[in-house]
């Protein structure tokens, strides 16, 4: 993935619209609309900076979509199954990540209420999710 998938997906990920980073970085907002479109050129290093900062990530990580182990954001270690998970998921588009994580928040909803004899309304891939999971 580029930088503009990168930054599209962690300003998602923070709930940050685009002119919060803006006024955060002083950057305007129209320069920052235009390293989010697909065609976009890398932003100057001051520019990837800032936004990194901001965004409380690495430019490498803006730059590559790779995390590196020492950094700040990555400090509490994940179980050899989370990793596996993620592993698995990070290839994929990011459209299919979100269906993906939607699916894993919800059956994690789900997991951690009590039982209830309701039947429940489940996708086909939840429903198999479930019967793994219980």
């Amino acid at each position: 993935m580029g930088f503009n998938e990168n930054l599209k997906g962690e300003l998602e990920y923070k709930g940050m619209p685009v002119k919060e980073l803006a006024h955060k970085t002083g950057i305007p907002k129209q320069t920052l609309d235009n390293y989010l479109l697909s065609n976009a050129s890398m932003p100057p290093a001051d520019k990837a900076v800032l936004i990194a900062q901001v965004l409380d990530v690495s430019v490498e990580y803006l730059v590559t979509g790779k995390r590196k182990a020492n950094n700040k954001t990555t400090q509490r270690q994940l179980s050899p199954e989370t990793r596996s998970i993620a592993d698995c998921v990070e290839p994929l588009s990011r459209e299919n990540r979100k269906v993906i994580e939607t699916t894993v928040i919800e059956l994690a909803q789900l997991l951690t209420q009590p039982s209830k004899n309701e039947p429940l309304a489940l996708t086909p891939l939840q429903k198999v999710f479930l019967r793994l999971f219980r």
